[in-house]
Parts: structure tokens; C-alpha cells; sequence
């Protein structure tokens, strides 16, 4: 772990940002104003996308809105167990090297972080289920895009969200990117607003961090450059 970059505060620059960036799994209930989220998603709104297409919608959720979002999509994970299936393909079919290491290891050492050993179902679960609790964060975002757009539209999404996890982490924010919640597009339409045209990309927890609990300490590893990067000359 590298401590130097467990920071709860705001970041002074773009570096500071980046380095700081995790997905934290613990928010304190302090509010967000509305005005400040609205801030930073204009800003994020400077994204490059291919032509210009701006292929992103968001929703925001607090207050009553983000718990009706919440238990409804609860209960459908605590009941409908293997009913529900994400529109796109996040995942690959079968994992294989270096991508299933690395990701067996994320896991391990959250979990081993929570004390949640290899087996304990019921701990497993639970944990999961704070996903869509938004891990106690006040505000809640929900990311969608036109399911007829392509790739290219979702590799620009990708560079719109992170955008907003840096500029929160400008604000003195924390964030926490979840796929997860694209399983229950069809409880998210009971909820928000959403068109037929619209798929879900992901959800995002957003608020401040809770600097207590253990699981706010992971700080995942990455690759070293020389590993992933060609240098010529």
C-alpha cells in the first residue's frame, strides 16, 4: 500500500487528482449540495467524443429520490437473485492472463481487508449490497448513453466519467465507479426517468469519505509503465 496516497482532501492539481483517485467503499452522510454536483458534470461536459456527439446522460440522485432508487433496486437483489442481467457486456466470457490475476487479487485484498474469508457467503453478499446503497454516499449518479451509439461512444463516455471523478476529487470529494448497478436497469426504470432508447452505463457513488473504515485504505496497485508501454525513438 502506498500511504502517501490516502488523501481525503481536496486536490490541488491535475496530478494530485489522478493520484488520488480510488473507489472508495465508504462515504460519511455529510451533504453535497446540488450545486456543486451540477458544477462539476458541466465540467466534465469538456470531454473529447468523436464529431462532437456528447454521448452521455446523467441522472442525479438525493434525498427521497436516491432512497426509492435504492430500496427498490435492494430488494430485487436480496429476491430476485439471478433475474437480472446487465444490456452490454461489460466482462469478458472466460478471464485469462494477466486480467484474471489482477483481478483475483483487488478482491483478495479487499476482502481480506474486511476479514470476509474465501467460502463466507453471507459476508460476501452483504458486501456486495452496499453497492447499491451507494455505499452511504447522499448523492448517487446514474450514467446512461443511447443504446444504438457504438464503441467509439463509449470509449468517449469513459473519458466524461473521468472527468467527474477527478473534478470531485478537486471539490474535496471521493468517488466510486459501479457497473454493478447496470444488472437492474429494469428496477432503475421503475424509478428514474429513463427512455426505451436508454441503457445503463453505470452508477457512481459520490460524496465525502468516511476515513475510518479499513476498506478506505485499499490503495490497488498498477502495472509499472515499461509493462504496458512501447518507447521508441
Amino acid at each position: 500500500m502506498t500511504s502517501e496516497l490516502i488523501d481525503y482532501g481536496a486536490a490541488t492539481t491535475v496530478s494530485r487528482a489522478v493520484e488520488t483517485r480510488r473507489s472508495l467503499r465508504a462515504f460519511l452522510p455529510t451533504d453535497v449540495p446540488m450545486e456543486t454536483v451540477r458544477e462539476i458534470i458541466a465540467r466534465s461536459a469538456r470531454a473529447p467524443s468523436g464529431t462532437n456527439t456528447q454521448p452521455w446522460q446523467v441522472y442525479v440522485v438525493k434525498g427521497e429520490t436516491r432512497t426509492r432508487l435504492v430500496d427498490a433496486v435492494c430488494h430485487a437483489f436480496e429476491n430476485e437473485q439471478g433475474e437480472h442481467t446487465a444490456e452490454h457486456k461489460y466482462y469478458p466470457a472466460k478471464w485469462f492472463e494477466p486480467y484474471q490475476a489482477r483481478r483475483r487479487k483487488v478482491g483478495w485484498d479487499l476482502y481480506g481487508l474486511l476479514g470476509i474469508k474465501k467460502g463466507e457467503h453471507d459476508k460476501t453478499f452483504r458486501q456486495h449490497r452496499r453497492n447499491f446503497t451507494f455505499f452511504d454516499a447522499p448523492v448517487g449518479l446514474m450514467f446512461t448513453t443511447h443504446r444504438d451509439l457504438e464503441i467509439g461512444s463509449w470509449l468517449d463516455y469513459g473519458m466524461f466519467i473521468q472527468n467527474v471523478m477527478l473534478l470531485a476529487r478537486e471539490a474535496g470529494l471521493h468517488t466510486c465507479p459501479q457497473v454493478a448497478w447496470a444488472d437492474y436497469h429494469k428496477v432503475i426504470r421503475t424509478v428514474l426517468p429513463l427512455t426505451d432508447e436508454e441503457q445503463i452505463v453505470c452508477g457512481m457513488s459520490l460524496g465525502f469519505a468516511d476515513p475510518e473504515p479499513i476498506e478506505n485504505t485499499l490503495v490497488t496497485e498498477r502495472a509499472d509503465v515499461d509493462d504496458y508501454t512501447t518507447f521508441l525513438e
